[in-house]
């Protein structure tokens, strides 16, 4: 283990996996496939990868409200990130993640201490991050 950050938690749970990190908001109604997991907006930062399993991090989210859907159906059809941290969450996020189960956090102590494909834990229930 390589550290523990501290974090605002938001929705309860457990979620573990690699790290996906974009500097870019992202809309998940315009901007996520939720048949593919995939980010399908041409000019985001992730075009193309998958967000399925993965540990997303990224600012906030854009866009309509009916994104927070979008979070849902990845969760049903098991194409769901396995946790979501966000600098500072908004509605969309908050509400896609309480009706997906997805564990969210914000606000993380020294977020710049989590790289790129790193293995980490989110802990939305108690709002720590560990670090692997």
């Amino acid at each position: 283990m390589r550290g523990v950050l501290r974090a605002r938690g938001l929705i309860d749970g457990l979620g573990w996996g690699e790290t996906l990190i974009s500097k870019s908001p992202i809309s998940f109604l315009e901007g996520v496939d939720p048949e593919q997991g995939k980010l399908i907006d041409k000019s985001h930062e992730l075009f193309g990868l998958s967000i399925n399993g993965k540990v997303i991090i990224f600012p906030h989210s854009v866009g309509s409200s009916v994104g927070a859907y979008v979070l849902y159906k990845l969760k049903k059809n098991g194409k769901a990130p396995s946790a979501i941290i966000n600098l500072r969450s908004d509605n969309i996020t908050v509400s896609g993640c309480a009706i997906a189960n997805i564990p969210l956090v914000d606000m993380v102590e020294v977020l710049s201490l989590i790289r790129e494909g790193e293995f980490i834990m989110v802990n939305g229930s108690n709002g720590s991050v560990i670090i692997y």
